[in-house]
């Protein structure tokens, strides 16, 4: 059965890797898949190698600049562009079904359904603090949709919340996330020994690196010797941000503390070499960097937030703290440093516990039943 998978971006961060594990599983299950994504990028190879053909064709992806009256023309001149592009698109592949891969491209669920042609939109979103205005005009066209798949708890409430009958049609699949092909024992350490941080994730606001940065300055000056190194380029829009995160790491308090990475292609190098593994985000839906962490058993501090609080048993499988909190991201930081028999238990447990909940053969299948059922 043909399959067209509309998707954002060509990048190679989350929900884009996830979308890798999607291809697998449609792919294992005797679909003939065909992505469409707006440019091209690293991400199209690995699409490729799980099986997928890839076509790339310009078209809009909602974000903050078409919020605007420019914006907005700017917008209907693209969608009648679009229109044609995804007309010839669909007559070459002649899907059977569609899955749209996240709610910033809705024109796609338009699309299938103009063509009577059964749609899943796949929701990796939570934004739960945007105005209501704009939740109702991502979250409306999921009316349209055959079927609602939400990656957690957290981004299936949001949708309830903004439109409650959609939340009875909105089923949850948790993400898989592969895990290393080998576990590395964790290094040895004392409670007084040098301590190596790590934080994977974009540089943007909700991401808390900053908080991060704060914890990290708070940690030092009680006396322990804390690195971290940060894996992740800035989201286009926010290099204000990382402007100011540079100031801030060149501080008095953190200097030579910090190593800022850049994007890094294969993260299970870095988090193999953490003590301990940090996700401060002030916004999570899911969070698959946490599982990641898990899956190396590594110790792990996250943001008690959306997705993340569905994914660490807090004191069992890694530690919880308020988000947006330096001092309680501290103080959880300075608590596993202090005793590494407890880091080495919960890294343990965690390992153990994502296996279980969050593999990407059992997602492969779960994703496979819904977009084909």
């Amino acid at each position: 059965m043909p399959v067209l998978v509309a998707h954002p971006s060509p990048d190679v961060y989350g929900s884009d890797l996830q979308l890798v594990e999607t291809v697998r599983g449609l792919h294992q299950a005797g679909q003939q898949v065909t992505v469409v994504v707006p440019e091209p990028g690293p991400l199209l190879p690995l699409l490729e190698a799980a099986g997928a053909s890839v076509e790339v064709m310009t078209f809009p992806v909602l974000r903050k600049a078409y919020l605007s009256p420019v914006g907005l023309v700017r917008l209907a001149a693209a969608l009648m562009v679009f229109w044609v592009r995804a007309a010839r698109l669909w007559r070459r592949a002649r899907p059977s079904r569609m899955l749209v891969n996240t709610v910033t491209i809705p024109w796609w669920i338009l699309v299938a359904r103009a063509a009577r042609v059964p749609v899943v939109c796949h929701v990796h979103e939570a934004e739960d603090d945007q105005p209501k205005p704009v939740r109702l005009a991502l979250t409306a066209p999921l009316l349209l949709a055959t079927r609602v798949v939400a990656n957690s708890r957290a981004s299936r409430d949001v949708i309830a919340r903004t439109l409650p009958v959609l939340g009875r049609r909105t089923t949850v699949v948790y993400n898989g996330v592969p895990g290393p092909e080998y576990v590395a024992a964790a290094r040895a350490r004392t409670p007084d020994g040098q301590l190596r941080l790590v934080l994977v994730g974009r540089l943007s606001p909700r991401k808390g690196t900053d908080v991060a940065f704060d914890a990290l300055a708070e940690v030092r000056r009680r006396g322990i010797d804390a690195r971290l190194r940060v894996c992740g380029s800035v989201f286009a829009g926010y290099e204000w941000f990382e402007q100011e995160l540079r100031a801030r790491a060149a501080a008095g308090d953190l200097a030579g503390s910090v190593e800022f990475l850049g994007y890094v292609a294969e993260p299970a190098g870095e988090l193999e070499q953490a003590d301990v593994v940090l996700v401060p985000s002030r916004v999570e839906p899911f969070g698959n960097v946490a599982v990641e962490a898990l899956l190396a058993e590594r110790p792990l501090v996250a943001s008690r937030v959306q997705g993340l609080a569905e994914i660490v048993r807090d004191g069992e499988t890694g530690l919880l703290v308020t988000p947006d909190d330096a001092g309680e991201l501290a103080n959880a930081i300075e608590r596993l440093a202090a005793d590494p028999a407890l880091a080495a238990g919960l890294a343990t447990a965690g390992r153990k516990d994502a296996e279980q909940r969050f593999g990407a053969q059992r997602y492969r299948e779960e994703i496979a039943g819904e977009v084909l059922g």
